[in-house]
């Protein structure tokens, strides 16, 4: 729900940068975990070694067009410092590509050991000229795979691979087995790293299967109803590895694609990620894309110190040599995301800029990455150097696309499905988009207070709502009951709640559908927008500051071209009253219109009848109870309330009489409509507001 219209038909410019002096570095941890010991650097020997012993192996998307590369062949001289332009890397490593081969394939490697505790880490280092993604894109990237190292045992503790930024929890996994040697999956043009520990190598398994290994330990996801018993691992992943699809987006620069610009002359379409992936905005889709590939793998890089099969070898550098690089600049690029127009302006640096490596907290202390609280109190068990896990507040949903319902009439009721693209988080108050994983939408280190969440994806409608994080470090579950669903462009209308029109402050706005139940829920401040499927029949429930209620029948026409208004939201029995009247109503001249039907016998054709009358005496009486409402009457309303609720009972059963008579969809419909109007008239006749 938006508390301001949405316009999807601008583009909103948002940062994806590596500004000036800071180049983007996914997975950086947002807080310190922890009161960590000090670290010192390992001395250039064992370092190495220990470098060369646990070098990775990297597989790579078939489509990649970004392998890790030695940045410094595209250096320069800035202010007396040696930095990194965007243009000399990306034009550069393209022209040297263009030589048949990826250019310079490099890994970098940085050692440090705790004092007062046998555990070091080697960390590798994985530098890219940029980043092409669904959520971002970017000039350059760099991506990190931690192995903690028990120095007196020489076995691996722990693999910390870095996800897509610092609020995705990052791939982990503890206790690794010492004789192999550490995979990692990057995800195409983001190069976010997945882990790979198990028998397939090219492949990531997010739950053991068999005798087939996890490829990551991280904690199961909480705080979503259908995921309470799942102990689905909460962490990225590889999404397109899973079966995912994700639309990648065309990065532009001064209003047009990244490689028209003359500054770029060795780069052209093809040097980007394949058209086939590819869309040039979400919303110039009607309808999510259904036919892009998931991943297959391509290039496979090794150690070229290391025996083995792999396609291409990689040199091992250590980060001393690179040290001496200021920074990595480059112009803000851009590409479309809807959100609300009062927060526009605060997402322009929507992903946070870290710096160069070397400048980052986790280079010197490395467990500042840890993102998994069981993973730090396991190593705060074993070594003293390592603080205990302090509590991480996240925001969790499930992400679904709301579809029309078999069992319901023709336009008239909805259900919801697993997404079948892959959507894009954006927290506004902290502004950062992020991608979900099989439709899980996570964002951790959140503040606590209130923060605003929007949706958004290829094809579909933005969704915003309210969303209130405690400090107890619980998981803080979007939507209702973790639940998210969007719809399709092409069957979407806009239902606008205008509060600032209301005789009362509302405070919360809530959509129940009459088959897929509730599906929309949020605090508001003033008018409320939310993007509803024209296949449903809706209940727009509204709260106001002192708790009362009231409630609204919606019925978009997917011929409407203009959206669905309540123009003057009231709370209070009148409001409920009419409620009931209004789908009373509705469902009577459902029945009514199959009450005349010839081939039906005497018998159906009574009890079809017997329930259209049933269901006009709800109507007038409703009716009169808003009446007697609206004219300050309260004890004749109330007293109109109770023979609404008396004659609710007389339709149920004249809907059981009738059932074998009325089409299936309607009856279910009836059925559905009737425990609404059952819960409406009941909170209207217990209501204190008239």
């Amino acid at each position: 729900m938006t508390g301001d219209t949405v316009d999807v038909d601008r583009r909103t410019v948002l940062g994806t940068l590596a500004s000036i002096g800071g180049a983007a570095v996914a997975g950086c941890s947002a807080v310190k975990r922890g009161n960590d010991g000090q670290t010192s650097r390992m001395d250039d020997e064992r370092a190495r070694e220990l470098a060369m012993r646990f070098a990775p192996t990297l597989y790579f998307d078939v489509r990649e067009p970004w392998f890790p590369t030695d940045p410094r062949p595209y250096t320069s001289e800035r202010d007396g410092e040696t930095v990194v332009s965007g243009f000399d890397a990306f034009d550069g490593y393209h022209e040297r590509d263009s030589e048949g081969s990826p250019p310079n394939p490099t890994v970098f490697y940085h050692a440090v050991e705790y004092e007062k505790s046998p555990l070091a880490v080697v960390q590798f280092w994985f530098y890219s000229v940029f980043d092409q993604f669904t959520t971002n894109f970017h000039w350059h990237d760099w991506e990190v795979l931690h192995v903690f190292v028990d120095t007196e045992t020489g076995d691996p503790q722990l693999y910390v691979a870095s996800s897509h930024s610092r609020k995705v929890p990052n791939n982990e996994f503890l206790e690794p087995d010492p004789e192999m040697v550490p995979r990692i999956l990057s995800e195409l043009g983001s190069h976010s790293s997945a882990l790979s520990v198990n028998d397939v190598p090219d492949r990531f398994q997010r739950i053991a299967i068999e005798e087939l290994l996890a490829d990551i330990t991280n904690t199961a996801i909480e705080g979503i109803a259908d995921f309470a018993d799942a102990e689905l691992p909460l962490a990225y992943g590889l999404p397109r590895d899973e079966g995912s699809r994700l639309p990648y987006l065309v990065p532009e620069y001064e209003g047009v694609p990244i490689y028209d610009h003359e500054r770029l002359p060795s780069v052209t379409r093809e040097s980007l990620i394949d058209a086939e992936l590819t869309v040039r905005s979400y919303d110039a889709l009607a309808s999510p894309p259904t036919d892009l590939p998931t991943r297959e793998t391509g290039l496979v890089f090794r150690h070229r110190e290391r025996d083995g099969d792999a396609d291409l070898e990689y040199d091992l550098v250590s980060t001393d040599e690179i040290e001496h690089i200021a920074a990595f600049t480059g112009p803000q690029l851009s590409f479309e995301f809807a959100v609300p127009d009062v927060v526009e302006d605060t997402i322009a640096g929507h992903i946070t800029t870290t710096g160069t490596p070397w400048d980052q907290p986790r280079y010197e202390n490395p467990a500042a990455d840890i993102s998994v609280s069981n993973h730090r109190a396991a190593l705060a068990d074993r070594y003293d150097a390592i603080g205990e896990a302090a509590p991480v507040t996240t925001v969790v949903a499930r992400v679904t696309e709301a579809i029309t319902a078999d069992d319901a009439p023709e336009n008239e009721g909805l259900t919801t499905t697993a997404t079948a693209v892959e959507p894009v988080v954006l927290l506004e108050s902290d502004p950062e988009a992020v991608p979900t994983f099989s439709g899980i939408a996570v964002v951790q280190d959140v503040p606590a207070g209130d923060h605003r969440l929007t949706v958004n994806g290829a094809g579909r409608t933005p969704h915003s709502e309210r969303v209130t994080v405690s400090d107890e470090g619980t998981p803080t579950a979007a939507g209702v009951d973790g639940e998210i669903p969007l719809v399709a462009r092409d069957r979407a209308t806009k239902l606008e709640v205008l509060g600032e029109n209301a005789s009362t402050d509302l405070s919360a706005v809530a959509v129940e559908d009459d088959f897929a139940g509730r599906l929309y829920e949020s605090a508001v401040d003033g008018s409320d927008a939310v993007y509803v499927h024209v296949g449903g029949a809706y209940t727009t429930e509204v709260r106001d500051v002192d708790d009362g209620v009231g409630a609204y029948r919606v019925n978009p026409s997917p011929e409407a071209e203009s959206p669905v208004r309540i123009e003057r939201p009231e709370t209070g029995k009148a409001s409920l009253s009419e409620f009931v009247a209004d789908i009373a109503e509705e469902t009577r001249v459902e029945i009514a219109a199959i009450s005349d039907d010839d081939d039906r016998d005497g018998g159906s054709s009574n009890a079809v009848e017997g329930l259209e009358r049933a269901l006009a005496a709800v109507v007038e009486a409703a009716r009169k109870a808003a009446e007697r409402a609206r004219a300050s009457e309260r004890d004749n309303a109330d007293r109109q309330l109770e023979t609404v609720v008396d004659r609710l009972e007389r339709v149920e059963e004249r809907l059981a009489e009738a059932r074998g008579d009325v089409p299936k969809p309607l009856s279910n419909a009836a059925q559905n409509r009737l425990e609404q109007a059952d819960r409406r008239a009941v909170q209207a006749r217990n209501a204190e507001k008239l």
